[in-house]
């Protein structure tokens, strides 16, 4: 699954602007150069390979605060090998995986929707605006050759269920299969797997997201 994980995390350093990624014995460290998001740290191993030693000694490692640790397993398992100062979010994420491409018909844009597309430094964006102009849906992909990275898939609360997600994700894919690649990777919300799900979309492993504000529970 070292794989899956790389995949993930070389079209997240493309999608987000990212320094590339520093390789570590246990996973990958990612500088982001964000106040509250200086850096994190990704280990490698998925589910059940996720050790509990090397999850404590990454953890214990961390010093400042706004670095992020990012574990492939669920949250109630690895907020227990985390000491004082980190706060865990309760819900966990998912690396999700779909084989590439993923055409299913042509994806329409609703009437009066404006649909606007474009790509810089490799990454493509998608905008969906409503009819008054306002932002309505997005989403983006960072292919880095077989894989690409689907990134930032939002819908505005009152545009949801009304298909633009799902517009946003096929489109998507559908961009990234075009450019060579051949399976796409994504880290979805407990909201957003359903979603990806009924596109085709499977689940490799739940992720963790942890971050250290050395106070013992304040998420910045």
């Amino acid at each position: 699954m070292d794989g899956v994980v790389r995949a993930w995390v070389d079209g997240w350093v493309v999608s987000r602007g990212a320094a590339p990624p520093v390789r570590e014995p246990w996973g990958f460290t990612v500088d982001v150069g964000q106040p509250a998001h200086v850096s994190r740290h990704v280990l490698a191993a998925v589910g059940d390979a996720v050790e509990e030693e090397t999850v404590r000694e990454v953890a214990d490692g961390v010093r400042g605060t706004g670095v992020w640790l990012k574990v492939f397993q669920d949250p109630a398992l690895v907020g227990g090998r985390l000491g004082a100062g980190w706060w865990v979010d309760p819900e966990p994420g998912w690396l999700m995986t779909v084989p590439l491409p993923t055409r299913t018909g042509h994806p329409r844009v609703p009437d009066g929707h404006r649909l606007r597309r474009w790509t810089r430094g490799g990454v493509t964006r998608l905008l969906v605006t409503a009819p008054d102009g306002s932002f309505a849906a997005r989403g983006q992909v960072a292919p880095t050759g077989a894989t690409a990275v689907v990134d930032q898939i939002e819908t505005a609360p009152g545009h949801r269920r009304r298909g633009l997600g799902g517009l946003v994700v096929r489109l998507l894919a559908e961009q990234a299969a075009a450019d060579g690649a051949e399976t796409g990777v994504l880290a979805g919300t407990p909201a957003g797997r359903a979603l990806y799900e009924s596109l085709g979309w499977t689940v490799t492993a739940p992720l963790t997201s942890a971050k250290f504000t050395g106070t013992g529970g304040a998420t910045g």
